[in-house]
């Protein structure tokens, strides 16, 4: 990382550079597709308040995850998103407001709301909280075929891609599998889980990977 900041690169030189660290190979209907032919999928989890529970439900929630936990075959990620409180387009829809306002003494009051709240976020360093969790699913392929599956390859592409094809439906399949599993599951515990699509993936990925924009 120290390398890609300190190295000044230009146009396709940075580009061609940065991406050979970056595991991706494409994003597709809601998957990512790894270099190593690898899938992920991500899951958008809601929070609960535990603090606010009484005894016997934070006991049955952490006996509900607790079976979650031990029900699962496969490793999972957990990723945890803080990103800075953008308060503007708040800040936008009340001034909207406050112009539309025809009472001049509310108008006033919703202009000093608008000015508290702005100082506020000035101020304060506000986060907002996102959880994923990120299942994987590793296909088991041969990386290197034989010498006859090599020719096969030569003479017949169009098969080979269309064979390629079906296994990537096969594996998505599979890892929609796990999916299902793991919303039943937490779904019991009392959260909402939605799985990320195509470009909400790719705004998570430039938001990790630009974390300063």
């Amino acid at each position: 990382m120290e390398l890609l900041h300190s190295t000044k690169l230009s146009g396709a030189e940075s580009g061609a550079s940065t991406q050979k660290y970056v595991d991706v190979e494409e994003v597709k209907d809601g998957v990512i597709i790894l270099k190593d032919g690898s899938l992920r999928a991500v899951l958008l989890i809601s929070s609960i308040n535990f603090e606010l529970k009484s005894t016997e439900e934070q006991e049955a929630i952490i006996n509900q995850y607790q079976n979650f936990l031990n029900s699962l075959d496969f490793p999972l990620q957990v990723l945890i998103s803080s990103r800075k409180l953008n308060i503007n387009p708040y800040i936008d829809y009340i001034k909207k407001k406050e112009h539309m306002q025809p009472n001049e003494l509310l108008r006033l009051q919703m202009s000093e709301y608008r000015n508290f709240i702005k100082n506020l976020t000035d101020i304060s360093n506000i986060m907002s909280k996102y959880f994923y969790i990120i299942v994987p699913f590793h296909p088991v392929e041969s990386k290197e075929g034989g010498f006859f599956s090599r020719i096969s390859a030569m003479f017949h592409p169009r098969q080979v891609v269309s064979e390629k094809k079906e296994m990537l439906e096969t594996y998505k399949n599979q890892l929609w599998q796990r999916l299902d599993h793991i919303s039943a599951a937490l779904t019991g515990v009392g959260l909402k889980i939605v799985p990320l699509k195509t470009d909400e993936i790719l705004e998570l990925l430039y938001n990790s990977y630009n974390p300063s924009t």
